[in-house]
C-alpha cells in the first residue's frame, strides 16, 4: 500500500495542518466506499460534487486524515475530528503524491500509451508482452485521465517489473502535464482520428496534442510510432536529442513489420519481421487492427531488451479488456461486443474485421460516436456507407448521430434500416428481425452503453 507520513504529505505537497491527531497514513482514497481505518482521505471538486461536504464522514468510517482545500469552510472543519490537511488544490496534491510514490521505484520501467483509439488494446498487449519478466502493472478500465493516471501508480509494488499506462487527452498541454507524473521511459502513439475533433477542430491539432507524449520522453527512452499513420509518423521530429524512435507498421517500412496475418478460429497468427529476423507470433483477438497494435506491443518488448521468444510467451498470456470485440453465443445468435467505445477508424476496423470472419447474416447496431464536432454528420453516414458496402443484411441504430449512420446505409442499398429511441426499442426491434445463426455487431461511444441491448436479448 503507498504509505507516507505526515510530513512527507506536507513536504511533497505544501500543505497546512488544521489539526494533527495521527501521522501515519496507509493509503490514499478520494472515495468514501473506499474507506479503511488509517488512510487519507483527499476531497476532488468538481462541477457538480464537494468532497469536503463528505470530509468528517470519511474520519468516522475510520480515515486517519483528510485534506481539504484551503477554502474549506471552517464550520466543516470543526467537524473533522482527526488530521485535517489544507491546499490550494486537492487535485493537484493527489498527483504530486502519485508522482513521488512512483519515484520511489526508480527503476521500473514505465510505458506511457497515447493516441485516438487502439490506446487500451495496445495496453493489454504490452502489458502481456512485459509479462514475460513478471508482474507488470496496467491502468485499469479507462482510467487515463488526470485522476486516474495518478490511481493507476498508487499501485505500484515493489514486485512489479514494469508499468503500462495510458494517457488520455481532451485538449492541448494534458498530456504535457500528466506524462511527468508517471516519468515514462518509453513513449506509444498509435494513431490519429477524428476522436475528439468536437474539442481539437483539426487533425494537425489533434496530432500536435498526442506529439506531447514523445516530447515527454527523456534521453535514454524510446518513442514508438505508427509508421502507417501520416500524422503520427511525423511526430519523429518531436523526439528530443539521445532518445530511440522505432516505427511499427503493416503497409509502410517500419522497424518492426507485421505479415502473413491469418486468422485461425478466434485467434491471428502474423509474422514480425524486426532487425533482419522474422519471428513468428499469436494473439488471442481479430483483425488486422489488432496486429498492428500488437506490433507496437513487440516493439516495446525489443525496446526493453525482451527476446523474441520472451515476447511470444507473454503474448499467450494477454489478459483483454471486456467489450472489445468480445464473441459469444446468445441465444441462436453470435454476438460480437465491441461496445467500450468508437470512432470512424475503430468502426472500419470492426466492419471490416466482422466482415472477414463471417459467413452468413451480419446485422450492426450502431450507436453515436461521441466528440467529432464539425464532422460528424459525414463520419456517421460514412459508416451506414461502409456497412452497405460490406453487405450486411440489416442495421439498427440509437442515437441522435444513429439516424445518420441508417441514411448512410439506405443509400447503399440496406433495405432493413430501422432507428431506435432506446436500448428497449432496439432490443425488440432485434427480436423482430434476427434468424438463428445471425451475428450481430455491437459498437457506440461509450455513453451510449450498447452493451445494455445485448442484456436485453
Amino acid at each position: 500500500m503507498p504509505s507516507f507520513q505526515l510530513n512527507e504529505v506536507t513536504g511533497i505537497t505544501g500543505a497546512v495542518t488544521y489539526s494533527v491527531r495521527q501521522k501515519m497514513f496507509s493509503d490514499l482514497v478520494s472515495d468514501t466506499r473506499r474507506i479503511q481505518p488509517g488512510v487519507l482521505f483527499l476531497a476532488f471538486k468538481g462541477e457538480r460534487f464537494n468532497g469536503e461536504d463528505f470530509a468528517a464522514e470519511a474520519l468516522r468510517k475510520g480515515a486517519a486524515g483528510v485534506m481539504v482545500s484551503s477554502g474549506c469552510p471552517e464550520e466543516t472543519l470543526r467537524k473533522c475530528n482527526g488530521t485535517v490537511l489544507l491546499v490550494e488544490d486537492t487535485l493537484k496534491a493527489y498527483q504530486q503524491l502519485a508522482h513521488a510514490w512512483r519515484r520511489r521505484f526508480p527503476d521500473l520501467p514505465v510505458v506511457a500509451i497515447t493516441g485516438s483509439n487502439g490506446k487500451t488494446t495496445t495496453k493489454d498487449l504490452t502489458a502481456a508482452v512485459l509479462s514475460a519478466r513478471g508482474p507488470v502493472l496496467k491502468t485499469q478500465a479507462n482510467y487515463n485521465n488526470e485522476i486516474g493516471l495518478p490511481l493507476t501508480l498508487l499501485g505500484i509494488r515493489k514486485e512489479h517489473t514494469a508499468a503500462v499506462v495510458e494517457i488520455g487527452m481532451r485538449g492541448f498541454h494534458q498530456i504535457e502535464a500528466m506524462a511527468p507524473l508517471a516519468e515514462p521511459k518509453i513513449g506509444i502513439v498509435t494513431n490519429v482520428g477524428e476522436t475528439h475533433m468536437e474539442l481539437l477542430g483539426s487533425l494537425e491539432n489533434i496530432a500536435r496534442a498526442k506529439s506531447e507524449l514523445v516530447e515527454a520522453i527523456p534521453a535514454g527512452g524510446t518513442v514508438i510510432l505508427n509508421a502507417d499513420n501520416p500524422y503520427v509518423a511525423a511526430m519523429r521530429d518531436k523526439a528530443g536529442d539521445g532518445v530511440q524512435v522505432m516505427t511499427f507498421g503493416l503497409d509502410h517500412e517500419a522497424d518492426v513489420r507485421g505479415e502473413n496475418i491469418r486468422t485461425e478460429g478466434s485467434d491471428t497468427k502474423f509474422t514480425a519481421v524486426y532487425d533482419g529476423e522474422r519471428h513468428e507470433y499469436s494473439i488471442a483477438m481479430v483483425g488486422r487492427h489488432n496486429v498492428s497494435n500488437a506490433l507496437a506491443a513487440i516493439a516495446a518488448g525489443f525496446a526493453l531488451g525482451l527476446r523474441a521468444e520472451e515476447i511470444r510467451e507473454g503474448l499467450l498470456h494477454l489478459e483483454a479488456t471486456k467489450m472489445r470485440f468480445e464473441c459469444r453465443r446468445v441465444g441462436a445468435w453470435n454476438v460480437v461486443n465491441d461496445a467500450y467505445n468508437a470512432s470512424p477508424m475503430s468502426m472500419t476496423a470492426a466492419i471490416e474485421t466482422l466482415s472477414d470472419l463471417t459467413r452468413g447474416r451480419k446485422i450492426a447496431v450502431m450507436g453515436d460516436m461521441l466528440e467529432l464536432g464539425s464532422v460528424s454528420v459525414e463520419a456517421h453516414r460514412k459508416v451506414g456507407r461502409e456497412l452497405a458496402a460490406h453487405h450486411f443484411d440489416a442495421v439498427v441504430t440509437r442515437g441522435e448521430m444513429g439516424r445518420y449512420i441508417a441514411e448512410g446505409a439506405e443509400e447503399g442499398g440496406i433495405a432493413s434500416v430501422f432507428c431506435c429511441g432506446s436500448h428497449e426499442d432496439a432490443a425488440d426491434r432485434l427480436h423482430k428481425l434476427l434468424q438463428p445463426g445471425d451475428t450481430i455487431l455491437f459498437k457506440g461511444s461509450r455513453g451510449m452503453q450498447m452493451e445494455k441491448i445485448i442484456d436485453l436479448l
